[in-house]
């Protein structure tokens, strides 16, 4: 006699509290194996690939793609040392057919096909006179009718993509996505609802503008966004933070950048240049690698040097985290670098990348613009953004020349320290800039 195991959504870590269904990996009457993923689910911090501890046949899914669930509730059931359910799955099938509904009917294929989508659902007939009419010829009881879709998985990333549809009654199975490999983006979603909301015979492009206007788009502060809104919210409620910003003549940096990547080897980021700068800078000034305890009233200065890094993607804005950068030289910062942007646009990060940072490094000159007073990333104390690098006229040994200018700005929590520790921080980072030798003489 098979046992039934209840696996619950587990406390992923970080504090999280709950989580959404972004996509069920598994369906009733499939066959898992122990530390087999079932399910994808998106925290606060990122996505995630959920195992299961059990080893048997999948019995029962609780929760719909694009619903939380709170750390605990129920994600699944399954039969251990079921094996020989599979063996009655037509007798499953048949015994639903009749409408008893008792046995959980396997989908046609399982344990053959895990790309199918996984939100098809049983089409339960509710009496022999509607369900007859629906049927043109003799179907066999394990195929279910319903409208004709697509075959294969819908091609969608983002759950708010999803919520979005679902919000507006649109159907992503009729959508042609213009995203690579046909994803669907929120884009195309729009535009469908553009489409179903016009009122005829007012042309779209005329009345859609109107609409949107006059309903407003309303998008869920949940997920990552809610998580970026709360901690934003809440560093600005708490944090008495102040500006203070230099321009600096980067010509050195850039020509000793150069210079290394010219010997062959990795290759090393300018990101990674000024994040060794940024440790540097914290060992002479400590004080802004520090985080407030309100409840001790205390400064906590930090051993180490958790470095927080600006990285977009699909999905939003992340801060993946380099753990004791102040130990790495620029050649293994650059691999870190590139090694979490990669995992963060594959929404792979795990929440322990996302969290534990004592400073941040925010490079928003990729963005092209030069000068920024960003939020600080609660409970730090400080951050360093860093402008475009760009061709400037400028006053080189008396005489006025073409130089690579940058803007920093340091944004710094003033219960921390005061101006003129800050200013000093701002200043070193300004002086290795303009001359990395500077940098040398402090290691």
């Amino acid at each position: 006699m098979p046992q039934v195991m209840e696996f619950k959504l587990p406390d992923l870590g970080e504090g999280l509290t709950e989580a959404e269904i972004v996509r069920w990996l598994v369906a009733v009457g499939d066959v898992v194996a122990i530390d087999q993923p079932v399910v994808e689910v998106e925290t606060a911090k990122a996505m995630v690939e959920v195992p299961c501890p059990y080893g048997g046949v999948v019995t029962a899914r609780f929760g719909e793609e694009g619903t939380e669930l709170p750390v605990g509730a129920p994600l699944i059931t399954v039969a251990v040392g079921a094996s020989s359910l599979p063996a009655e799955a037509p007798a499953a099938e048949a015994a639903e057919a009749e409408g008893t509904g008792n046995v959980p009917r396997p989908l046609i294929g399982y344990g053959e096909d895990h790309s199918r989508p996984a939100r098809r659902r049983r089409v339960r007939p509710v009496t022999a006179a509607v369900s007859a009419p629906a049927v043109a010829a003799p179907v066999a009881p394990a195929v279910p009718v319903a409208p004709a879709v697509p075959a294969g998985p819908v091609p969608v990333i983002s759950p708010l993509v999803r919520k979005l549809a679902k919000d507006g009654g649109v159907d992503l199975r009729a959508l042609r996505g213009s995203g690579p490999d046909g994803l669907i983006l929120r884009a195309d979603v729009e535009a469908a609802l553009a489409a179903l909301r016009a009122p005829e015979p007012a042309p779209v492009a005329a009345v859609a503008p109107t609409t949107a206007a006059a309903q407003g788009e309303r998008i869920p502060l949940k997920g990552v966004r809610g998580a970026v809104a709360e901690k934003l919210s809440r560093s600005r409620r708490e944090i008495p933070d102040a500006t203070c910003w230099v321009d600096a003549d980067a010509t050195e940096l850039m020509a000793a950048r150069a210079a290394m990547n010219a010997v062959g080897g990795p290759k090393i980021s300018v990101l990674a240049l000024l994040a060794r700068i940024c440790t540097a800078a914290l060992a002479k000034y400590p004080e802004l690698n520090s985080t407030v305890d309100l409840a001790a009233k205390e400064i906590v200065r930090l051993p180490s040097v958790h470095l927080g890094f600006a990285a977009q993607t699909e999905r939003g804005l992340v801060v993946p985290v380099v753990r004791d950068a102040q130990n790495r030289n620029p050649e293994s910062l650059s691999a870190e670098f590139a090694r979490l942007t990669e995992v963060a646009r594959a929404g792979k990060l795990a929440p322990a990348d996302l969290t534990g940072g004592t400073f941040t490094l925010n490079n928003y000159g990729v963005f092209g613009v030069d000068g920024s007073t960003p939020i600080i990333n609660h409970p730090e104390a400080a951050m360093l953004g860093v402008g475009r690098i760009i061709d400037k006229p400028w006053v080189h040994e008396g005489q006025l020349a073409v130089r690579k200018v940058v803007q920093l700005s340091l944004t710094f929590d003033h219960r921390v320290c005061d101006g003129g520790t800050a200013g000093g921080f701002l200043r070193f980072v300004a002086d290795c800039v303009e001359s990395p030798a500077v940098l040398l003489r402090s290691l």
